[in-house]
């Protein structure tokens, strides 16, 4: 459960549109230690295939991912 993931950064990306959010999480990905988790928020649906495939691209994680209403929340693991 999202409850039991511990955040080490959190981004607010909502009104941001393609490629934005998956740019911003690549940015800090770097401000969190490996094996630090970065939660970001969006309302781009475009996200939905960004991130997960930038995660997949460069080595990382999305671990979770939720809609709440109109944002999407992605905790997304450094793995190196």
């Amino acid at each position: 459960m999202a409850e039991d993931i511990k955040v080490d950064l959190e981004l607010n990306l909502k009104g941001m549109l393609c490629p934005m959010p998956m740019v911003k999480v690549s940015q800090n990905i770097k401000n969190v230690p490996v094996g630090g988790i970065i939660k970001a928020t969006a309302t781009d649906p475009g996200s939905l295939a960004d991130i997960p495939s930038w995660a997949k691209s460069t080595g990382n994680e999305v671990i979770k991912t939720e809609k709440v209403e109109k944002d999407l929340i992605f905790y997304i693991k450094r793995v190196k």
